[in-house]
């Protein structure tokens, strides 16, 4: 059987990798592994760290493109692909154009695919922008949905897809606990010289932020709310790895830089984001994945949305939905630094997205079906 997993952004290949290593060790099944370049270093950081070396490159990445550009261009490229490898079955994953066109492909090639994390919902079309349109649309194109949750299984029902939907939880945590599994036998002093500036005994306050849904006043309020958490807590260490986007490096630059324990550094490779996350003391963050990994580290996260498809982790209580009203965000903050009861009650909840076993259930699965 041959098997093409085709994906472009550093979280895809994150949670694609446990998948592949694990599709790669059967005798019976030929992994052919295509990729978009949607984020060209990042994606390969990620793919170097897991040892997956691609058999195909898009290279889609140009300056100032847009949606209309990856869309046409992956359309193309994943085409020729398609036409001289003749997979049996195609997998996309999550909520990115180039899983939404990978999904496409294989329909227009009358392939099969199979949607890893399946069933996510936010409900509003427009939060998060594109991907919400984007995993709807491959969920209506897809043979078999891997779901992460049971919320997200009930999502797919009520959209009429119940057929080959599985329950099997997400493979972000399969690809944290490899990844520390992977950094415990690797000499991490290249991690620890990027924070050796950084007093790593204080409280460590991780932060991720960069939706284009709240460029803007949005954007400004967290950012501001951020501020008034490092002038209030010098006993706390703020660390931002910064996007490259310049509607957040603008910002962000502008009223973050001079505060002395906020730390403005560059995009963190995978080992050494999770590598911090382990030594950090909570997340504020608008990312997907981070609300799947950190609570697997016991970490609390407060996520600077107004809504987000990963409404388990909020049920659960390992995340809480601040939004982006700085007065919000600030209460919840101020209560995980001075209230430990709060903080306990987070960061000892239970993380609803598996217990890092999907990979494998994926692979049985695909092999007592077809």
């Amino acid at each position: 059987m041959k098997v093409i997993f085709i994906f472009g952004t550093r979280p895809e290949a994150i949670k694609m990798a446990p998948l592949i290593k694990v599709f790669q060790k059967e005798k019976s099944i030929n992994v052919i592994i295509a990729v978009t370049g949607q984020h060209k270093e990042m994606l390969y950081q990620v793919l170097d760290f897991f040892e997956i070396e691609p058999n195909y490159d898009l290279e889609l990445m140009q300056p100032n493109q847009t949606i209309y550009d990856i869309t046409s261009k992956a359309l193309l490229g994943l085409k020729t692909i398609l036409d001289e490898e003749k997979p049996d079955l195609i997998f996309v994953q999550g909520d990115t154009t180039t899983a939404f066109v990978g999904a496409l492909a294989g329909y227009y090639n009358q392939i099969n695919v199979a949607h890893l994390e399946a069933g996510l919902r936010s409900g509003d079309m427009y939060s998060p922008f594109p991907e919400e349109g984007n995993r709807i649309l491959a969920g209506h194109l897809a043979h078999w949905h891997f779901a992460p949750t049971s919320r997200a299984v009930n999502n797919l029902k009520k959209e009429g897809i119940t057929q080959h939907v599985f329950n099997v939880g997400n493979t972000v945590i399969d690809a944290l606990l490899l990844g520390l599994d992977i950094l415990k036998k690797k000499d991490t002093s290249n991690i620890e010289q990027l924070f050796k500036d950084i007093n790593l005994k204080k409280r460590i306050v991780l932060v991720t932020g960069h939706r284009r849904e709240s460029f803007g006043k949005p954007f400004e309020n967290m950012v501001s709310a951020i501020k008034d958490v490092a002038t209030k807590y010098k006993d706390v260490e703020i660390i931002y790895p910064v996007h490259l986007n310049p509607n957040v490096r603008g910002i962000v630059n502008k009223e973050l830089s001079t505060t002395s324990n906020i730390h403005l550094i560059e995009p963190l490779d995978y080992p050494a984001l999770i590598w911090l996350m382990e030594k950090s003391y909570f997340v504020l963050t608008d990312s997907g994945g981070i609300q799947e990994e950190a609570p697997t580290l016991g970490k609390p996260v407060l996520v600077m949305r107004d809504v987000t498809e990963r409404q388990e982790g909020i049920e659960a209580g390992t995340a809480k939905l601040v939004g982006t009203n700085k007065e919000v965000i600030l209460k919840e903050a101020f209560d995980l630094l001075d209230n430990k009861d709060a903080y306990n009650k987070m960061a000892k909840a239970v993380n609803p997205y598996g217990a890092g076993t999907t990979s494998t259930q994926v692979l049985e699965i695909i092999k007592n079906n077809l």
